[in-house]
């Protein structure tokens, strides 16, 4: 970041944040577009390896897989988590040596293994017998890491059940992978999406590390913790420095696990996310009675052209205004779509301008994450998401 180190980050110290918001107020838009500042990625990148320390990075490429990104982390020395083959490819492509590709995704297509193996990656995630069979099969010899379920996540998004094993399977698949010349050299979980502050990965790291500790007791010569992701962004609470925030986890596990030989983080929310902002347009601002208390605004991006997040309003986007001096009420936010799940914000109503009206511009903030790639290919006709690089 620009701004001077301190302990948290609000709003006024997102430094980054004023080249992109200077082009977008400089640029006319005909279509809701993603503004991406790779001199912002690099910053955090920085930030974040200076706390992590010998942890390596492993930039979740899902977050956002803009070539312009993945090229720019390649020359900083980030290793990638791919989730699918393309991910791969695109990695390979830009110029990623293979063994700085790990294979993340525990559900995965065989031939797709067999074209990672072949391809030279050596690291594959799986939480199932016949995940690890499909491995076995066809990447002979390759390394394994078990994913395991956490609970207890103090985390905005916690995930679901849908990604890894139960702490009772653990060990089990260990063993199998092992019997299938396998080489299953850890564990990986993740604390949940947005997890805000350092501390709140206390309860997540003692689960993990009983059964390290079980693991290594029952014979299996583990050497890596992968700690997956949920590294913050700022979407309005307070939340620590990057730095600051990865060299407490990083203070958390060596107080658990003490010096294991590898350790692996996979941030994407917390590396991107900042380093993007989405300009719009209002289209539209009612009431659908003489009597409601709330405005509903429109705008001309919703859930399925990038702001997919907004998914039970877990992610508060932050909006900027040409009218932000002026007096604010509350409203209803919603996307330009004709279907009816296509509301943004409505249990917890924004305070917008007052005068807000239809032709209005309108930033989101903190939108270089998961936005793009959640864009449709044109439901209801609507283009997908435009994307500038500065």
């Amino acid at each position: 970041m620009n701004a001077t180190i301190t302990d948290f980050v609000g709003r006024a110290a997102v430094a980054p944040a004023s080249r992109i918001e200077s082009y977008i107020r400089a640029t006319h838009f005909d279509r809701p577009t993603l503004v991406l500042d790779t001199q912002a990625v690099a910053e955090k990148f920085r930030a974040l390896k200076d706390g992590l320390g010998r942890a390596d990075i492993h930039y979740a490429v899902k977050a956002n897989p803009d070539r312009a990104i993945i090229e720019t982390l390649i020359e900083l020395g980030s290793h990638f988590d791919a989730a699918s083959r393309a991910e791969i490819e695109l990695c390979l492509s830009l110029g990623a040596a293979p063994e700085t590709i790990s294979f993340g995704n525990t559900v995965k297509r065989a031939s797709d293994i067999a074209f990672a193996h072949h391809a030279g990656i050596g690291l594959f995630a799986a939480d199932a017998e016949e995940e690890l069979d499909k491995i076995a099969e066809h990447a002979p010899g390759a390394q394994v890491y078990i994913r395991l379920i956490v609970d207890a996540s103090e985390a905005d998004w916690p995930l679901s059940r849908k990604f890894g094993c139960a702490r009772d399977k653990a060990l089990p698949l260990l063993a199998r992978a092992t019997r299938l010349g396998l080489h299953p050299v850890g564990f990986s979980f993740h604390v949940g999406s947005q997890t805000r502050k350092a501390a709140m990965w206390t309860a997540t790291l003692d689960q993990v590390a009983e059964i390290w500790h079980r693991a290594r007791a029952a014979g299996h010569d583990l050497s890596l913790l992968n700690i997956g992701g949920g590294f913050p962004a700022f979407y309005g609470e307070q939340i620590e420095h990057p730095t600051r925030y990865a060299a407490g986890v990083m203070e958390l596990v060596a107080a658990r696990f003490g010096d294991v030989p590898r350790v692996m983080a996979e941030p994407g929310r917390g590396l991107v996310a900042e380093a993007g902002m989405i300009a719009a347009e209002v289209l539209l601002v009612s009431r659908k009675s003489d009597s409601d208390t709330h405005r509903w605004v429109y705008l001309d991006i919703g859930k399925f052209s990038g702001l997919a997040e907004t998914m039970d309003e877990a992610i508060r986007y932050q909006f900027t205004t040409d009218r932000d001096h002026e007096e604010t009420g509350a409203c209803i936010m919603a996307g330009p779509s004709c279907d009816s799940a296509d509301v943004l914000y409505e249990k917890r109503p924004l305070q917008l301008p007052l005068g807000l009206k239809s032709g209005d511009r309108i930033i989101i903030r903190a939108c270089g994450a998961y936005t793009s790639t959640y864009s449709s290919v044109g439901f209801n006709g609507f283009p997908p998401l435009d994307v500038v690089v500065i």
